[in-house]
């Protein structure tokens, strides 16, 4: 685990203001206030310096992407190998970022269009994400909400907040509410706490979710007090975002434990990015890292068609090889699910290697991790959920909703439907010439 000692965190404190000390390091408004935003400041605080050309090209992306790095997370950069460094890869605005494909866009996943009020974006059928803060302690260059990072015009007012809140009390269908940004745990103690005691009241909402990253670039901000607002509203749950196992360091497991020892459980996604963590090895190591500290690998996500982030895409394939590398070689809870959020909005689509080799009428054939292969007979007497509650004497779920679509409702015996068309099918709309 990475460790800076005090004589490290004073030199680069100093780096800063001559009168700067170790308590100003740990105090998560003066790592926002000093945070990394031009290229003189980087070259003067990492003791480097670029040539004219490299200089150039980074300030060019820093005008169309800005930058913004926190001095813990900057420290954490290996000066010695800057060229492969997954820091400096993931903070450092880089000239790749200007080659704009036609496939990009500005928003792949149709957040805003599958927003019903402002804040919130309601694509499945139970959840909600809450978008209550655009402001993050460090610019990742792969962020996939580029168009709202850092733009005080995404800034929602108390007033739009609360609308998003009302939007959720009138839908009681909604049971799960992720608050997102941005980063939700940069708001103030004092405003957080206003919007979780707003959504736990609301009766159909039965947990909450944070999506943080915190936690790697600023575990300072995880604070007794912050820790103690959170706890008051369980089951609430964090989700955060370390992508390499060098992000693992004794400060951020630190404010890792204080969540987990409050009760808080813990996940995390992972982006897979080219370059940084594409490697089987490395993708285990993190997440053993994760799992011995009371993290649970959550998602790896294949990286977003985002507009300047291509440079960081790999091919599905190598995801399936990581997804390969971890099942059956590690913990079988240090496997996250490998997901491609669909562009155009239609969510999270998990991607898996093939187990299963063949079936026949009473079998299937089945491989392991070693490539082993193996018969399981199938039961000969089995008749099955149909899922039709109407007809079924179980009383399996007492006044659960019943809310069946798309493929779900091809696999039981309450809709009559034998297949899913597409709109707009032409050999369909013959039929009603």
């Amino acid at each position: 685990m990475n460790e800076l000692s005090d004589e490290s965190i004073l030199k680069y404190t100093k780096k800063i203001s001559e009168n700067a000390t170790i308590d100003n390091w740990n105090d998560y408004l003066w790592q926002l206030s000093n945070s990394i935003k031009d290229v003189d400041t980087l070259e003067n605080f990492l003791g480097i310096t670029f040539d004219e050309k490299e200089k150039t090209e980074i300030q060019k992306a820093i005008d169309v992407f800005p930058m913004s790095i926190t001095p813990y997370y900057a420290s954490l950069i290996d000066i010695k190998n800057l060229g492969k460094d997954p820091i400096y890869k993931q903070s450092v605005a880089s000239s790749k970022e200007l080659i704009l494909e036609n496939f990009e866009m500005e928003d792949p996943l149709s957040e805003d269009e599958d927003s019903p009020v402002i804040g919130i974006t309601h694509r499945y059928p139970d959840r909600v994400l809450f978008y209550i803060n655009p402001n993050c302690a460090m610019y990742c260059r792969h962020c996939t909400r580029k168009r709202k990072v850092s733009e005080k015009s995404s800034n929602p007012s108390k007033e739009e907040i609360q609308k998003a809140i009302d939007y959720i009390k009138n839908n009681n269908k909604i049971r799960d509410v992720l608050l997102s940004g941005g980063d939700p745990l940069l708001l103030s103690d004092e405003f957080l706490d206003w919007i979780l005691s707003e959504i736990s009241s609301i009766k159909h909402v039965e947990l909450i979710r944070i999506g943080s990253r915190v936690p790697v670039v600023l575990p300072q901000r995880i604070t007794d007090n912050l820790v103690n607002v959170l706890k008051k509203y369980h089951p609430i749950w964090v989700n955060t975002h370390y992508n390499h196992p060098v992000e693992l360091t004794k400060e951020s497991k630190k404010a890792l434990d204080k969540l987990s020892d409050s009760g808080i459980p813990l996940g995390n996604q992972t982006v897979l990015l080219a370059g940084v963590n594409d490697c089987p090895y490395v993708m285990r190591k993190l997440n053993q890292k994760l799992v011995s500290s009371r993290v649970r690998p959550y998602y790896l996500y294949q990286c977003d068609l985002s507009k300047g982030i291509s440079h960081f895409r790999t091919s599905v394939s190598k995801g399936l090889e990581i997804i390969e590398s971890l099942i059956g070689h590690t913990t079988g809870f240090a496997v996250p699910r490998y997901v491609v959020d669909a562009p155009g909005g239609g969510g999270k689509i998990p991607v898996m290697p093939n187990y299963v080799v063949s079936w026949g009428s009473d079998r299937v054939i089945l491989r392991n991790y070693e490539g082993i292969i193996t018969s399981y007979v199938e039961p000969s007497d089995y008749g099955g959920c149909s899922k039709n509650c109407d007809t079924c004497d179980r009383m399996c779920i007492g006044d659960f909703e019943i809310n069946q679509t798309g493929i779900e409702k091809l696999i039981t015996d309450v809709d009559s439907s034998i297949s899913l068309i597409p709109e707009n099918n032409e050999r369909v709309a013959r039929r009603d010439d």
